[in-house]
């Protein structure tokens, strides 16, 4: 198979108007940061507190919207084992975390105009802590990057017949470029044209693909397919434990991502901030039907009759592949093109987001709260940006470990007819056990420092009760203790 020339000329004009709209923003962001007089480090990281309703509320929901999601979820309906009923959990769980930052944080981490997530645990626990902390967070956003970036290496490379290697890198030096010259004014304005792309592309596609000759009318294999198993998937008693528990995990895990907050943080009012994770809760779900769609039809097509042939998608391990797929095969070309753009456009809104608050962590609370106290701003900008561009290069090339891009962790099983199955939310019962565990080991370790049998210089973390001496105030010839205090009784009077 030829390379799709049309496709290459439409996916470079696609990606000029995503980089000259970065470039566009950070001449803005320079602008806004000679007027407001902003220290470069805060314009980078959170856009000097500026982005309004509208705009944050894109780049919010973008947080979640990138090519993994949009993939993952054709992926998802499509597979057997998982179906519509298991992916519609999954959307309302990762809806869920949008409303539980939104009611829960949004508002006093705006208020207090904290730097990153992590600086409301610097402040109770101190640094050391916060700094692991750090480097878990750091961590994540690494991951995610090939994440987010596989998705779209896929579908490139299957409908334009490029190398998977060649559409990641492309992709990623354009996504770093534009992170490094606007900050976070450039991935803000760059999210409101890809979720544009994303919404408009999607839709375009779904209807060719649903009334490809080859495909069966999706409401007819719901429940009986004779084609591939029927794609509503199976809600069964026994799976309703492992289900609380995805949700739960997804809902509450999700809630801790670091884009999620920085964004929070960035936005002009706590009331702004708020409303943005509120609405995005919505807009997520509906970004998230195109693709249901689009696996539904996978689910319901007669692949032996069509330009891919036999065996299915599925028979060949393909399944993580299969929205390029349906694109390319149940589409005339040019519809095909516009599914790539929308993946792609998915991809990069999600994956700066993820170098700009890696970056931002390391900056703030690592190398200005612990190897650098005493850096500059101009030290600090400069760490910034070598940030971006080493979580971009890593995250990258883990890009070569690709596989499917929707994987749960199967721990926990049963043995069912040689083959281990879960039933068990493990998730759920290693999440109370770690909070059983802290508070356990937390109370025991200040009853062991308060009774002196642990010398206090191995009290590190400071759990040992400090009693603070009590305030006096001079009243007529004595020293009495403050107000409150001395209405505890005449004991509290002390002569001098």
């Amino acid at each position: 198979m030829a390379v799709n020339i049309t496709g290459v000329i439409v996916m470079v004009v696609f990606y000029l108007l995503v980089l000259g709209t970065g470039i566009w923003a950070s001449f803005k962001s320079k602008r806004k940061q000679r007027k407001s007089g902003a220290t470069g480090m805060e314009m980078a990281l959170l856009g000097n507190r500026s982005i309004n309703w509208v705009v944050g509320i894109f780049t919010m929901t973008a947080t979640w919207v990138g090519g993994a999601f949009i993939v993952a979820t054709a992926e998802m309906v499509y597979m057997p084992s998982v179906g519509l009923i298991w992916t519609i959990m999954v959307l309302l769980a990762f809806s869920s975390s949008f409303i539980v930052v939104g009611v829960f944080f949004a508002k006093p981490m705006r208020e207090r105009n904290y730097v990153t997530m992590l600086q409301p645990f610097q402040v109770k626990y101190g640094k050391v802590v916060s700094a692991g902390l750090s480097l878990v967070s750091i961590f994540i956003d690494l991951i995610w990057v090939p994440t987010t970036l596989t998705g779209l290496g896929g579908i490139m490379s299957v409908v334009l017949d490029l190398s998977f290697s060649l559409c990641v890198w492309i992709s990623a030096a354009v996504i770093i470029i534009y992170t490094l010259m606007g900050g976070l004014y450039s991935v803000a304005y760059t999210d409101v044209i890809q979720l544009i792309l994303i919404f408009v592309g999607l839709w375009v596609c779904v209807p060719f693909v649903m009334k490809s000759p080859h495909t069966l009318d999706i409401s007819r294999t719901l429940m009986n397919n004779t084609l591939h198993a029927p794609w509503i998937g199976q809600l069964e008693l026994k799976n309703a434990w492992i289900m609380t528990d995805d949700f739960l995990f997804f809902a509450l895990g999700g809630s801790g991502y670091p884009s999620f907050h920085q964004r929070i943080l960035s936005a002009s009012s706590p009331a702004t901030a708020r409303l943005t994770c509120i609405i995005a809760a919505f807009l997520m779900f509906t970004f998230g039907i195109p693709p249901i769609l689009v696996g539904a039809a996978a689910a319901s097509t007669d692949w032996n009759q069509t330009t891919y042939g036999s065996p299915s998608p599925y028979e060949r391990g393909e399944a993580a592949l299969i929205l390029p797929i349906a694109l390319q095969h149940l589409t005339p070309s040019f519809i095909s093109i516009i599914g790539i753009g929308c993946v792609a456009a998915a991809a990069m809104s999600s994956a700066d987001s993820a170098l700009l608050s890696a970056s931002s962590v390391f900056t703030s609370n690592i190398y200005k709260n612990i190897l650098r106290p005493q850096a500059s701003d101009r030290d600090s900008q400069w760490v910034i940006h070598a940030s971006v561009v080493v979580v971009g290069v890593v995250g990258t090339s883990l890009t070569s470990l690709k596989n499917s891009v929707y994987t749960f962790l199967y721990l926990g099983c049963t043995l069912e007819d040689g083959v281990y199955v879960q039933y068990a939310p493990v998730k759920t019962i290693s999440m109370l056990s770690t909070i059983a565990s802290i508070l356990l080991f937390s109370y025991l370790a200040s009853v062991l420092f308060n009774k002196g049998v642990l010398p206090e210089k191995w009290d590190v973390f400071k759990v040992k009760a400090q009693h603070s001496p009590v305030p006096l105030t001079p009243v007529g010839g004595a020293i009495e203790e403050n107000e409150d205090e001395s209405k505890n009784g005449p004991d509290s009077r002390i002569d001098v």
